[in-house]
């Protein structure tokens, strides 16, 4: 790691003190990652979080095959060996890159037609608390992932809907190797013992989590693909497979509201991207119903005002401190005005008003020398919505996926079914067989209380049909000249907004070659008032420092998941997260 900064451990301990900041996932060990992809791929390459869907991915860029073809097979792979963190009944949000413009396609969950912006009070009016809302029925929202991938494949496939499947569906018949991270995660999810069809999947006879190494088979998952692929996401989203889903949803303990015609309505959404100049960049991401790249490009831009952040080179108390108050201001919108932009109204009507130089100059000016207790929403553009500011609650997470093919077309998806495990549900779409996929829990994405303390509502709440508000942040950056320059993103919840900032920061203001980047350690502040930063992330002096300017630092792990492509003269590397185990591959 460059000498700036100090350097991390190569391995974490599992065992870890609770923590406050509730994480997506669970660390686990590091993966060393020193090298990344350092020789230039001319031809593609292709990152994500195991080293079985990038080989996948690799198989169909092989084939001839696009951008696109390249991240299905990776998703289906995705939802074979890391379950914990996307599959086919969750939802993603895609950026696609074809030589001439950008596109965002939204694969967004959306409430039931039945939900209620008070599906998740009690009795008494309090909301239920989040583990009992995430394992429950009624967090299942209708999957958008495999509808959306659909139409992008439609539109920029080159090679056979069917073909992109194969890799998965051998995996699954064949069996694949339990990775320690998913074995770490399985034995830290006792929840998954009380589904009778996640339990036999991924628990042995005596109630253990199945070893590292041990060769796990997914016969249901292999039908379900193989329907998928011959008659496409009608096998998905009608027939057994949605009855099943709705089964176990309607039928758990706490029942869900999903229904069949629910899933055989479901459109994904083609939506305009939000694109912002940040120093000589075009940086471009999802607007609402995300709010990755407005609160992504809002830090950014308000760190610019700052005169010391500008003058920074690496991680120092000045630099950290400005970050952390930047990131207050733009988690004061966020809780404020973002949301499913079929149902919230922009600021002004236009998203773009909480990226206005003048307002940004105006909101840089309330960062001062002593840290804030915590900030307010601004008035960017002329509110004409009287909304409520959302509450802190968790918000989990997801998978990254970045590919750029051999035409030079680019996609970087953000991939998700929120919790780990999802609902915690394992359904085996109704093919009688061992295994099956996770269903999603992505409704707890929603605000659980639909109104503020003042009576007004939250921007955020449940409605029929709204997709509740994200953190997902696929991102593509261009350099002056117009040309792709980076692909990129992470999983994590809101901690997603600060992994890709301190990538777009390393990389391209702070000039760190891409793995260094990625290797930096991890930090967040959402306005909540405490400063959340990885071991070792500052030396004794920024800490007494910051201390002293009325910071709350509380030191965490952050799972982050960057995967991360990058041109450079002569082609493409990467940098892939140690904190994960991806690779990032090329030719």
């Amino acid at each position: 790691m460059h000498s700036r900064f100090p350097a991390l451990p190569l391995l974490l301990a599992l065992a870890a003190p609770a923590l406050a900041l509730d994480q997506p996932e669970a660390a686990t060990s590091r993966t060393a990652k020193p090298a990344g992809l350092t020789q230039p791929a001319r031809r593609f390459a292709a990152t994500a979080a195991n080293p079985l869907a990038v080989d996948a991915g690799v198989e169909m860029l092989r084939a001839g095959g696009s951008a696109v073809d390249a991240t299905i097979a990776m998703q289906a792979v995705l939802g074979l060996v890391e379950p914990q963190s996307s599959g086919i009944a969750g939802g993603a949000f895609l950026m696609h890159w074809d030589g001439r413009q950008v596109q965002a396609f939204d694969g967004r969950e959306t409430a039931p037609a039945a939900a209620t912006p008070g599906m998740f009070l009690k009795p008494d009016g309090q909301p239920l608390g989040m583990r009992e809302a995430i394992q429950s029925g009624l967090s299942t929202g209708t999957p958008g992932v495999l509808a959306m991938l659909a139409e992008a494949q439609r539109q920029h496939g080159r090679l056979a809907w069917a073909r992109l499947f194969e890799p998965a569906i051998r995996l699954a018949e064949r069996g694949f190797a339990i990775s320690p991270r998913l074995h770490e995660l399985v034995g830290g999810e006792p929840a998954l013992r009380d589904d009778p069809q996640a339990r036999a999947y991924f628990f042995d006879a005596a109630g253990r989590p199945k070893a590292v190494g041990a060769v796990l088979k997914n016969p249901a998952y292999a039908a379900v693909l193989r329907g998928i692929a011959r008659q496409g996401t009608k096998a998905f989203y009608e027939g057994p497979v949605a009855e099943d889903i709705v089964r176990r949803v309607q039928g758990h303990a706490r029942s869900g509201l999903l229904t069949t015609a629910d899933l055989a309505g479901y459109k994904p959404a083609l939506r305009p991207p939000l694109c912002a100049g940040w120093r000589s960049y075009r940086v471009c991401g999802f607007g609402p119903p995300s709010s990755g790249q407005l609160t992504l490009m809002q830090i950014l831009g308000l760190l610019d005002t700052q005169p010391a952040a500008v003058a920074a080179k690496g991680i120092t108390a000045d630099w950290m401190h400005a970050y952390s108050e930047a990131s207050k201001l733009a988690f004061a919108d966020r809780a404020q005005f973002i949301g499913d932009p079929a149902f919230v109204t922009a600021p002004g009507g236009d998203w773009q008003s909480l990226l206005a130089p003048a307002y940004l100059k105006q909101r840089g000016a309330l960062i001062g020398d002593q840290a804030m207790a915590a900030a307010t929403a601004g008035r960017p553009g002329v509110v004409t919505q009287a909304l409520a500011p959302q509450a802190e609650q968790p918000e989990h997470g997801t998978s990254q996926v970045s590919v750029v093919d051999a035409r030079g077309h680019a996609v970087s998806m953000t991939t998700s079914i929120e919790s780990a495990f999802g609902s915690k549900t394992m359904s085996d779409g109704g093919t009688g067989l061992a295994g099956g996929f996770m269903l999603n829990n992505q409704l707890t994405d929603f605000s659980l209380r639909p109104l503020g303390a003042d009576g007004k509502p939250v921007a955020n709440r449940v409605e029929p049909g709204k997709r509740p508000r994200s953190s997902m942040a696929p991102t593509l950056v261009f350099d002056a000249q117009g040309k792709l320059l980076l692909v990129g993103g992470s999983p994590g919840g809101p901690v997603i907004i600060h992994y890709v900032a301190k990538l777009l920061t390393g990389t391209l203001a702070w000039g760190l070659p891409v793995q260094q980047a990625v290797d930096l350690p991890n930090f967040g502040d959402f306005n909540s008032g405490r400063l959340f930063v990885e071991p070792g992330a500052l030396t004794a002096g920024q800490a007494a420092e910051l201390r002293a300017r009325g910071h709350q630092i509380e030191d965490t792990e952050l799972t982050s998941g960057l995967q991360v492509l990058m041109r450079v003269p002569g082609g493409w590397v990467g940098g892939t997260d140690p904190r994960r185990e991806g690779v990032v591959r090329g030719e």
